[in-house]
């Protein structure tokens, strides 16, 4: 299993399920700091058709393109769902944000063998480990 610091400093490509259009929410916040340090990130929100100027996808099969990690700002309990699509899609890892942790969902992923982080910010993991893929200062 890779670590947070790893699964991060690998992704390109970041699915965001749970994205939100409202600038005052952390679904938003947290994936536009990790758009701005360079990572692909693409929201998924099926009530959205566009967030942070990139194209939003209603579910994470509608997705046309390969995707490393699964970022999840959705209540725990509709995690094990967003588990069994993350392995459907060939996700290689399964983040749930600060304050969302499920067994189901990490026994799934697991299972498949994605990488699982859950319970932990992804911007402050950012944050402490200097990652940008922008090439300049974190």
């Amino acid at each position: 299993m890779r670590s947070p610091t790893q699964i991060l400093a690998e992704s390109r490509t970041i699915a965001v399920v749970g994205a939100s259009r409202d600038p005052g929410k952390v679904a938003h916040s947290v994936p536009r700091q990790i758009l701005r340090h360079g990572w692909r990130v693409i929201p998924v929100n099926p009530y959205a058709t566009e967030i942070w100027g990139q194209p939003c996808y209603p579910t994470l099969a509608d997705i046309p393109e390969p995707v490393d990690l699964v970022n999840v700002f959705r209540p725990s309990a509709d995690t094990p769902e967003v588990a069994k699509q993350a392995v459907a899609i060939g996700a290689k890892a399964l983040w749930l944000q600060q304050g969302i942790a499920s067994t189901e969902a990490r026994a799934t992923a697991e299972a498949a063998g994605l990488d699982y982080v859950e319970d932990y910010c992804i911007a402050v993991e950012r944050a402490r480990s200097q990652i940008s893929l922008t090439g300049g200062t974190p």
